[in-house]
């Protein structure tokens, strides 16, 4: 993995769920990977953190703050994200798949692959990552000089 790491400007405030504080960002962290961990430079310490971002929002998780975050607490720090979390390396089931239906993993940008590898490689059972390879596949680009 490289060393190099995404550092980001971030504030939000404090809000409490059932297994504990959640620094909720005041704008959602768009063009990154989602469930990933990275650090928070906040009070005066670096502080690790589980990112998640949702449809309209991204809720880090600290680990470490229980007894000191007030619900309602603005906040402002810097997230660090580092870069190479996520595995880009296509598996052999899902290249074999696509080549089978004629269709190209080169045609996806870096960000859908991602994803999707992501979105795979969270599969519990080989029945869902069978359906979830299928998925992928079907919706990946017609290999060049295949007519859709």
């Amino acid at each position: 993995m490289p060393s190099t790491s995404m550092n980001l400007p971030v504030s939000g405030h404090i809000s409490y769920g059932p297994d504990g504080p959640l620094l909720v960002l005041s704008s959602r962290l768009d063009g990154h990977d989602t469930f990933l961990t990275g650090s928070l430079d906040v009070w005066g310490s670096s502080v690790p953190v589980r990112i998640m971002s949702f449809d309209d929002a991204t809720v880090l998780y600290p680990e470490d703050l229980a007894g000191i975050l007030e619900a309602g607490m603005r906040w402002h720090g810097t997230l660090h994200l580092p870069h190479g979390l996520r595995p880009r390396t296509v598996p052999p089931d899902l290249k074999e798949r696509a080549a089978d239906q004629e269709r190209s993993l080169e045609g996806v940008d870096e960000a859908e692959l991602r994803y999707a590898l992501t979105f795979l490689s969270e599969s519990t059972t080989s029945a869902i990552r069978q359906a979830r390879v299928e998925a992928i596949v079907s919706a990946l680009p017609a290999s060049a000089g295949t007519p859709e």
